[in-house]
Formats: C-alpha cells, sequence, structure tokens
C-alpha cells in the first residue's frame, strides 16, 4: 500500500512540474503520469545503478555533479520508453529531476508525518 501511495505522489509531482516547466509536455490523461512515475521507478532501479559504475571516473572528477547528467539521462531515456511524455532538452531534464526529487521529499514527509 506504502508503494502505490509513493507511486501515486509521484505521478503528482510529475503533472505538477509538467505544468511549470515549459520543456515537459505530458498527456491530459491520468494513465500517463503514473507510468512514467512507475517507468522511471523500475528505471531507476535497474538502468541507474548500471550507469552509475559506467561513469564513476568522470562522477569522482567532478566531485559528485555528473550524477545530475545520469539522473537527466534517465528522463530522457523514459521520455523515449512513453509515448506521451516529451522533455525538449538535457537541461531541461536536469531541471526536471532536481525539481522532481525536492517535490518527491516534500510530498513523502507529509505521508511520512500522516502515519504518525
Amino acid at each position: 500500500m506504502k508503494l502505490l501511495m509513493k507511486l501515486v505522489l509521484s505521478a503528482i509531482a510529475v503533472i505538477i512540474l509538467a505544468k511549470l516547466l515549459p520543456g515537459v509536455t505530458l498527456d491530459d490523461t491520468f494513465t500517463t503520469p503514473l507510468i512514467v512515475a512507475l517507468v522511471l521507478a523500475i528505471l531507476n532501479v535497474l538502468v541507474k545503478p548500471i550507469l552509475i559504475i559506467l561513469t564513476l571516473p568522470i562522477t569522482i572528477l567532478t566531485l559528485g555533479l555528473f550524477l545530475l547528467v545520469v539522473n537527466a539521462l534517465i528522463i530522457l531515456l523514459a521520455d523515449k520508453l512513453i509515448d506521451g511524455f516529451q522533455v525538449s532538452s538535457i537541461w531541461t531534464a536536469i531541471l526536471f529531476s532536481l525539481l522532481l526529487s525536492f517535490l518527491q521529499s516534500i510530498l513523502y514527509s507529509v505521508l511520512k508525518e500522516d502515519k504518525k
């Protein structure tokens, strides 16, 4: 149940960011943000660790800032996999990933406080 709530909160965050950021477009249905949240979760579990290992030298050289590019690549990969979700550039994907992480942390903290 907790995983399902996190998925719905991530979908809400994707909707909010698609309305705020000019380079991110999303279909009008609610199923597309749910699919985006699910695909991002799967890509973060399966693909992101491989990318982190492959880019470890440059990540160490940049003191971890290259992880922003890795996150953006994950979002651009989700863009290619999902028809109703488009991100215009790598810079938009970097901004989207930063804002998505920030918004998810706020929404997840509200979920944790609600359980008490």
